[in-house]
């Protein structure tokens, strides 16, 4: 099998290389990301690996059947980057990685909840300039408080079970509860925890003095948060989002950061982040008034989409892919398989 590989960064080569030498694959690197204007440098391939900035849309999906191309292998979770009916009519199999690292994306959300509360980050650059006042770097305890869990798949329950020892009120929402905690199933609160309650949305909302969104982009849950959500909130609440950025209406979020709604952003992803993310921008001019105005308050963290970056996920990543190749190579039984 031939892949070409699209928006191909080093840690990428490091795993992917040895593990396509060891099933025979033949990878051809590329640096560009895939989009209509690049989808003719897969002539060739089999397959195309992608990640979650890639575009396959319908004119590249177009492009790739013209081709020649026959399957999408994706070496993330999601797949709102993917026109998945138009590969079906394409006869393009779309396979993913639906989990490599839970664990690695939820404490990185903690990492940002304890950062952004305590003022971590700012405290680091008075350091660096030899300011050692601690004026305007208070935060809160957490004990007590109230966060608010949206979305309890693999990466909502991670966060669940590893705030526990915080001894917090822990509130959950999602459409698909997990049955166990519903039933109050002992077996639920040796996992994750006692005391967790799953309530609607509007609840986590007003109750919450923290919010974490662990949850995919859809159209049920694109912009989630808006003014409306927002204006629901308490005062002073923090926001924490490591899923996809358009759960977030950043002009919304811009608008409540202006008039001091938040005691405190932490951000992994950014609504227009396709541009930027994973890339060395350092010595560019920005041209987005957004992301520039969003790095601007001092009370939000943004990060590069950088929260499974383990090298335990990478590994698993890079095993799961090869297996959908394998997979896919010898017609055997496609389980990571994505259907519109």
């Amino acid at each position: 099998m031939k892949i070409a590989f699209f928006d191909t960064k080093p840690y990428d080569r490091t795993w992917f290389e040895p593990m396509a030498k060891e099933k025979g694959f033949d990878i051809i690197f590329h640096e560009e990301k895939l989009n209509k204007n690049t989808a003719v440098m897969a002539k060739g391939a089999d397959a195309v690996c992608i990640f979650v900035n890639d575009d396959a849309d319908s004119a590249v999906m177009d492009t790739l059947k013209e081709i020649g191309v026959k399957a999408i292998l994706l070496r993330c979770a999601g797949f709102n980057n993917v026109d998945l009916n138009r590969a079906k009519e394409n006869d393009i199999t779309v396979l993913r990685v639906p989990s490599y690292s839970p664990r690695a994306v939820a404490e990185y959300a903690l990492g940002l909840l304890f950062a952004v509360n305590r003022k971590i980050h700012r405290a680091y650059v008075r350091t660096r300039d030899f300011n050692y006042s601690i004026n305007g770097l208070m935060g809160m305890d957490l004990e007590g408080k109230t966060i608010g869990i949206v979305g309890t798949g693999k990466i909502g329950q991670a966060m669940m079970s590893i705030i526990r020892g915080l001894d917090m009120r822990v509130l959950l929402y999602d459409p698909y509860p997990i049955k166990a905690i519903l039933e109050k199933d002992p077996s639920a609160e040796e996992k994750w925890g006692k005391g967790l309650e799953y309530v609607d949305m509007d609840t986590i909302l007003k109750e919450c003095d923290i919010i974490s969104l662990h949850c995919p982009l859809t159209k049920d849950t694109q912009y989630m948060i808006n003014k409306d959500s927002i204006a629901k909130m308490k005062d002073g609440a923090i926001l924490i989002n490591t899923s996809r950025g358009g759960l977030v209406n950043t002009q919304d979020l811009l608008d409540a950061l202006a008039v001091q709604k938040f005691g405190g952003v932490g951000l992994d992803v950014y609504e227009e982040e396709d541009d930027y993310f994973f890339e060395d921008m350092s010595d560019a001019i920005i041209s987005s008034d957004d992301l520039v105005r969003l790095t601007s308050y001092r009370n939000v963290i943004l990060t590069s989409h950088q929260a499974f970056f383990t090298k335990e996920a990478m590994e698993a990543i890079a095993e799961v892919t090869i297996y959908n190749a394998e997979c896919l190579a010898k017609g055997e039984e496609l389980v990571n398989i994505v259907l519109p």
